[in-house]
């Protein structure tokens, strides 16, 4: 049994969930706020999350079938590849493509049930915000192949996920609320930048078409990550510009230093991918490197940024508004 479930959260890349627990956490705590359903807003949350963990399997199956098409495919070079961990289940024969399909089936359902019961509950809003995730959590293999994926992750956790959280809770549209979700938006695109900077040659070699592998080397790749990570942290001022929030939102100002960390640290892996940073107490957590620590660090990095990022957020918010 155990087994079972370790397999599952594997397959399932768990470790990426808290970029949708905590962005969900932003709008559910603005949104109670302002006389928000709290109870449709925590069924919304796990409809959200099942959809996360549903485009995470769907993303790899489709990965592979495009591995296993290439005609100089070779298990042992990719198992050589302690960076590859995605896939690893599928190619090693661990879990059946079927069985992948039926995981994302299941949570798919699951996704629907709830969303059709928020639909029944809320209003015909719910359709048009759950119609967005849900085109973007179906083809967001291929969009990831032709330099779109930063674009769909920007739409899937801002305007869709922002504006259906709070429209839930609120039965009503905000403008407001597309503003609130810039910062966070833009620190959890960065998650993703860093992956296809890590994977820089893997996806030229494969015929990933990414933002990262447009530029001539990782180092040059950097230069949209420095422009994402202030970007993040100016976007701060127009929730005080439109009296969205008060002045506490640039508590989340005390996060630069590991936005800095983690672009010294992208610095060190462009010069030499098998670096590892020293592990630091505000590093924390950190789970299974998945025999890749110089890869895994600076993903755990990243979302541990935005982790933080966004618990401030909310901090801000309950002081602003409460």
């Amino acid at each position: 049994m155990l087994n079972l479930i370790s397999t599952i959260l594997e397959c399932s890349r768990v470790f990426s969930l808290p970029m949708t627990i905590m962005s969900w956490l932003v709008v559910f705590t603005y949104s109670a706020f302002v006389s928000g359903n709290i109870k449709y807003g925590l069924i919304a949350f796990i409809g959200v999350c099942f959809a996360h963990l549903a485009a995470n399997i769907l993303d790899d199956y489709f990965d592979y079938k495009s591995l296993i098409r290439q005609v100089n495919f070779d298990k042992k070079e990719y198992f050589k590849n302690s960076q590859k961990t995605k896939c690893r289940y599928l190619v090693s024969g661990r879990v059946k493509p079927i069985e992948i399909l039926e995981l994302a089936g299941l949570y798919l359902l699951i996704a629907l049930i709830l969303g059709v019961f928020l639909y029944l509950k809320c209003g015909a809003g719910v359709i048009y915000f759950a119609l967005t995730g849900g085109i973007i959590t179906l083809l967001y293999s291929f969009l990831s192949r032709n330099m779109l994926s930063e674009i769909a992750v920007a739409i899937a956790y801002g305007p869709a996920l922002f504006g259906g959280i709070y429209y839930v809770m609120t039965k009503t549209y905000s403008w407001e609320v597309f503003v609130l979700s810039i910062p966070t938006m833009i620190i959890t695109v960065v998650l993703l930048y860093i992956h296809t900077v890590m994977d820089f040659y893997f996806d030229i070699n494969e015929g990933h078409k990414t933002l990262a592998n447009r530029f001539k080397t990782p180092y040059e790749a950097l230069k949209v990550l420095k422009v994402m990570l202030v970007s993040a942290y100016l976007s701060l001022l127009p929730l005080c510009i439109f009296d969205i929030l008060d002045w506490q939102v640039f508590l989340v100002c005390l996060t630069i230093p590991l936005a800095v960390d983690l672009y010294k640290s992208m610095e060190a892996f462009a010069k030499n991918p098998d670096s590892i940073p020293e592990h630091r107490w505000y590093h924390f957590p950190m789970e299974n490197m998945m025999n890749a620590p110089a890869f895994m660090t600076r993903i755990y990095q990243s979302r541990n940024l935005m982790i933080y990022f966004a618990l401030i957020l909310c901090i801000a918010i309950v002081m602003g508004l409460g």
